[in-house]
């Protein structure tokens, strides 16, 4: 067998090279590419993957966990470090019953379903309370259950074809609050099996805005999963869709149009594509100013106040911490008013200054973060990173601070 071959996973124990190639493979990251998005050279990760480097320092296996979206640090290291989720958060105590609303079949509603303006309306209530919570998966997780039955049951007691078109869209919609709340939790599996089931209902109400949302949802999950390629070709068949459409100027279609320009650019710059990935916010900041000035998207939070913060994730995932730190500098935070969307900024304004060498203005806006909406920063891979590798910090006033969040966000628990 060549030196080269991907070892067997199911072999054990597995040297730490060794699981970072399966890792990496998995994948389909080539070696340049783990090093660009790492700042080393191709050959330090051959030696690694080869052991003739041994397992790196905490911070920088932090560092491989992060790029290889490696969920528990464990599956890394094998047992040189305790188990530790990274990319996954906890599981909400409402899960279950999400879960079991999601998987129900509702087929012999015995009651009349609620009309689809009425569902819109208890729909739009979610969005807003959610952004205005601290604790937005708790009150998400209170309402999904109820919103769910109720709008696959609309579906089933459509009268007319356009009724069940309007139905569908309140479904797809549905769908994709309960993507938010189920984002990051041990349950992969359901997240996916919701977004499929969102975009089919988006199809089927042949919505516009419903179709734009699933598919800027689908981009998310693919993006996050590493299937670029994936979603580049879901962004590019959806703006292909809307493109006659935002022509007519209607403000949700424009905005989430310009949501997938946005999360187009983000795609391109996980690549380490710099120009493709500017030229994308580039487009996404021209839709923001054809809205209204006081715009903000209830799902996606695309508006005007919103492109400062997306230049800062931009930045960051470009690696650039001089550019990252000058755009968070920029940004109008004041004008984010959903506080998960605040606090997720705080996290990727924290990655700014983690990346600019800045580890104790990284410390201090994460604790912002988590004043914000700690249900976010929990549940945040990018957070839990940063404040696992400033633990193992030489400094003892950061160490101390970095345990305090790390026990607030449930990091040190037995």
């Amino acid at each position: 067998m060549s030196s080269d071959a991907t070892p067997d996973p199911f072999v054990d124990p597995l040297a730490f090279g060794q699981r970072m190639e399966v890792q990496r493979t998995r994948r389909g990251m080539s070696r340049p590419v783990l090093a660009g998005l790492l700042g080393m050279s191709p050959s330090w990760v051959k030696q690694v993957e080869k052991g003739q480097i041994q397992m790196p320092r905490l911070p920088v296996v932090l560092r491989i966990a992060e790029v290889l979206r490696v969920r528990d640090l464990s599956d890394l290291t094998g047992d040189q470090t305790p188990s530790v989720d990274l990319f996954i958060g906890p599981g909400h105590p409402r899960l279950p019953a999400v879960r079991n609303a999601v998987n129900a079949l509702t087929l012999n509603g015995d009651r009349p379903a609620p009309r689809p303006a009425h569902l819109a309306a208890r729909l739009a209530t979610a969005w807003s309370a959610r952004h205005k919570a601290a604790n937005h998966r708790d009150v998400l997780g209170s309402l999904l259950p109820d919103l769910i039955r109720d709008a696959q049951l609309a579906v089933r007691q459509s009268d007319s074809a356009a009724e069940r078109r309007a139905t569908q869209a309140v479904l797809s919609e549905t769908y994709s609050l309960a993507q938010f709340f189920l984002a990051y939790q041990p349950d992969s599996a359901l997240l996916w099996r919701v977004a499929e089931r969102g975009m089919v209902a988006a199809q089927e109400s042949e919505d516009p805005h419903a179709i734009g949302v699933a598919a800027w949802l689908a981009c998310e999950a693919h993006r996050d999963a590493a299937h670029f390629d994936a979603a580049e070709t879901v962004a590019q068949e959806a703006l292909e869709f809307l493109a006659g459409r935002r022509a007519d100027g209607e403000p949700k279609v424009l905005a989430i149009a310009g949501a997938l320009e946005a999360g187009a650019g983000f795609t391109a710059a996980r690549r380490g594509d710099s120009g493709t990935a500017w030229g994308w916010w580039d487009r996404a900041k021209a839709a923001a100013e054809a809205l209204p000035a006081d715009y903000y998207h209830p799902i996606t939070s695309f508006s005007v106040p919103i492109m400062g913060a997306h230049a800062v994730t931009l930045a960051v995932e470009l690696h650039a911490g001089g550019e990252s730190v000058r755009q968070a500098v920029a940004a109008d935070v004041a004008a984010i008013p959903s506080r998960p969307r605040l606090a997720r900024h705080r996290i990727e304004e924290a990655r700014a200054y983690q990346l600019d060498g800045q580890a104790e203005t990284a410390l201090a806006t994460l604790e912002r973060a988590h004043h914000a909406a700690p249900e976010t920063i929990r549940y945040n891979g990018y957070a839990r990173r940063i404040v696992l590798e400033e633990t193992e910090s030489r400094s003892p006033a950061r160490r101390r601070r970095a345990a305090a969040l790390a026990d607030q966000l449930g990091l040190l628990a037995a």
